[in-house]
């Protein structure tokens, strides 16, 4: 209800944009067969994309220095082993790259025999694309260490900020829902997910529904982590909460 005049705004937009008489026209347009060739439009209009690199810091600390040595001892391999990331809801990709970076330059060195694997997935296609180009400006960038940004961007014409193509390749994006239950099953064996700042915009059985699909997308031993305002409380008893510095993680034991 309180974002009741956002969404009408934005609405509004494409109600101008179709040349339609108001909000009733509008629906029976989603309802009737051309619905379908709405809905992406539509999801674009009023998804909330705000992000950008290293929003949520002291996760990517506590990958680095509690998860990543934790998923190793329990897979007790000396062998090639891949370490597996969901970000779900990511936007245009500034959470999937700096968890590359993060990896590239912290994790690899010390264990050089592990490969990253990055899936990030979005119900927006405009972010996906624009994940998929990985090009930024400045917004984007405000929180980025002057280490990272010198290492691992190129910086372009116009103000463009470039990730480099070490990173991008470990990273891929796809369109996806996550109340699509049949598109939820797909994805399985991430050693951790990361889930920000999604969960507040849905009501309680969506919740129960997405974070049910969400544990089982996860291994043994796998880590949940969501927005710092969000909580799992009346929600889920299947994980068992964890306290970091700063943060919190929910595990799946």
């Amino acid at each position: 209800d309180n974002k009741k005049y956002l969404v009408e705004g934005r609405v509004g937009k494409r109600i101008q944009l179709l040349e339609l008489k108001g909000f009733d026209e509008y629906i029976q347009l989603l309802r009737s067969s051309r619905g379908h060739q709405e809905l992406p439009y539509l999801y674009e209009a009023v998804t909330i994309n705000e992000t950008y690199f290293f929003r949520n810091e002291p996760q990517f600390d506590i990958l680095e220095q509690t998860l990543v040595p934790d998923i190793l001892a329990r897979r007790n391999t000396n062998g090639k082993s891949r370490l597996k990331i969901w970000s779900a809801a990511s936007s245009s990709g500034e959470e999937a790259y700096s968890i590359a970076m993060t990896f590239q330059d912290l994790i690899k060195p010390r264990y050089p025999s592990f490969e990253l694997e990055v899936v990030g997935t979005d119900i927006n296609n405009a972010v996906v694309e624009t994940a998929t180009q990985g090009i930024y400006r400045d917004y984007s960038i405000r929180n980025t260490p002057p280490y990272f940004l010198k290492k691992y961007f190129k910086v372009g014409n116009g103000g463009t900020y470039e990730v480099n193509p070490e990173i991008k390749k470990m990273a891929s994006f796809k369109v996806m829902n996550l109340y699509d239950d049949a598109a939820m099953k797909m994805m399985y064996n991430f050693d951790v997910i990361f889930c920000a700042n999604v969960l507040i915009y849905f009501d309680v059985a969506s919740k129960i529904k997405v974070v049910s699909h969400l544990y089982n997308s996860l291994n043994k031993g796998g880590y949940l982590f969501i927005g710092y305002s969000e909580t799992l409380h009346g929600i889920s008893k299947a994980f068992k909460l964890v306290s970091f510095p700063n943060t919190v993680g929910y595990k799946k034991e």
